[in-house]
């Protein structure tokens, strides 16, 4: 019996593969399937930055500490004048308050979405944490301020949803005095223990750092953590990570690239589709009330840009700036659920899907595949035919519009596809932007 039990423990133990501490290992291991297929997660900026909620208009607001020190900038002055000269960014932290803070709506709002994961700021280069961190005393969201556990609350609500669950750690903090004095005993005495907690504590489906970029991984002891969380973390094993490891790895080590309002996005991981782009639906992340209606993008905009990651291969982290009360704003949470009818009709396109290698050029059509299919995603309406070349050799196709009941007429000759689009009325069209042809090329 003992002889039996150990062989099965054995072939338990070689089920799970073992990685090494170091990249030759670490890179080897395969994205976990449920990230390639979701395609559209949920970022979340939400901390102390959104009591004072403002930056330039082409600046990210959750900088607001940092970039109060140049006193001749123009959040320094907005601080001097709203505020007063003798307002400390600490003075705020008692006002993230997060009184109408209600996990299950926002998780309500991002299940209705069509999202199917979640990334939360735990903790931003301001330091500040959003879960009890026994290692950071009165700078953390139960300490002070709301007096809750913010993260805690966000991942049994959010999970309840069927949603996965992930948190965004920002490796360095822009004043804390032992980060700046000693980076190493900064490491080894504050922040791997600060992100084995947040490990421990919630098991997040995908860990996501951020603020690597003053040191190599080696400082950072990136790949000491990675062969930690694969093999020994009770973190799920299918877990998900980025690519944020060090000054060295953006584009190079880790699960998948990071371009940021579409930079940086021609690395290795991104050319073979490893990605995920990170956008805000205006130019901050964190919520700015100096940004108006005019500075978000429409939610043609954004499908547009969902659209055009998914078929590059990559999933779009779609970011959104809770008030410091705790709400979604109005125009982010329609702007969410409008992608979520959208999603709903469209979604076959979407999730699990690839891109098309042999995909031709087409300035308002984008291309994914799976199971056999083609989707043509058309940016505009197609007009009475559309078309696109012969790159496959087809001899004849099955055409429909997803939303529509019954084929589209389809013909194929040695050069071009084309497909036959019925004229509809307004309140005849599937859905109201962005709509996708499915096509079986035989």
């Amino acid at each position: 019996m003992n002889t039996l039990l150990c062989a099965a423990l054995a072939g338990l133990s070689l089920a799970q593969p073992a990685y090494k501490a170091d990249w030759e290992s670490l890179d080897k291991r395969p994205n976990p399937q449920w990230f390639e297929d979701a395609k559209f997660g949920i970022f979340i900026h939400w901390g102390v930055y959104s009591v004072p909620a403002w930056g330039p208009k082409e600046r990210y607001s959750e900088w607001y500490w940092h970039d109060m020190q140049d006193k001749d900038g123009e959040t320094w002055k907005f601080h001097e004048a709203t505020y007063g000269a003798d307002f400390t960014y600490q003075d705020f932290a008692p006002m993230f308050r997060a009184e109408m803070y209600n996990p299950k709506d926002w998780a309500s709002v991002f299940k209705r979405s069509g999202a199917k994961y979640v990334v939360l700021t735990s903790k931003h280069h301001e330091g500040f944490c959003l879960w009890p961190d026994p290692n950071n005393w009165n700078w953390n969201a139960v300490d002070i301020g709301p007096h809750r556990d913010l993260a805690g609350d966000l991942v049994e609500a959010v999970r309840a949803e069927g949603l996965r669950m992930g948190f965004y750690y920002s490796f360095y903090e822009w004043f804390n005095p032992l980060y700046k004095s000693d980076v190493n005993r900064y490491v080894d005495q504050y922040m791997l223990p600060q992100l084995k907690d947040l490990v421990e504590r919630y098991k997040p489906d995908l860990v996501w750092p951020d603020g690597e970029w003053e040191h190599p991984s080696s400082v950072w002891r990136s790949e000491e953590f990675l062969a930690w969380l694969f093999n020994e973390s009770s973190a799920p094993r299918d877990v998900a990570v980025n690519d944020r490891w060090g000054k060295e790895c953006r584009e190079n080590h880790g699960g998948f690239g990071t371009p940021e309002y579409q930079h940086r996005s021609n690395g290795r991981l991104s050319s073979a589709g490893l990605f995920e782009e990170c956008q805000g639906m205006g130019m901050s992340f964190g919520y700015n009330r100096n940004e108006s209606a005019e500075n978000y993008r429409s939610t043609e905009k954004l499908l547009e840009l969902l659209v055009n990651t998914v078929s590059r291969g990559g999933n779009l982290l779609l970011d959104i700036g809770p008030t410091a009360d705790g709400r979604i704003p109005e125009i982010m949470e329609q702007r969410l659920l409008e992608m979520g009818e959208w999603l709903a009709v469209n979604g076959e396109a979407i999730y699990g899907a690839d891109r098309w290698e042999k995909a031709p050029e087409l300035e308002k059509v984008r291309f994914t595949q799976k199971d056999g299919a083609v989707y043509a995603i058309c940016l505009g309406w197609p007009g009475e035919k559309l078309a696109f070349p012969n790159v496959t050799g087809a001899k004849a196709a099955e055409a429909s519009m997803l939303g529509l009941d019954g084929p589209l007429a389809a013909a194929v000759d040695a050069d071009t596809v084309s497909v036959t689009i019925p004229a509809l009325t307004p309140d005849k069209l599937p859905c109201r932007h962005v709509w996708v042809v499915k096509l079986t090329l035989k």
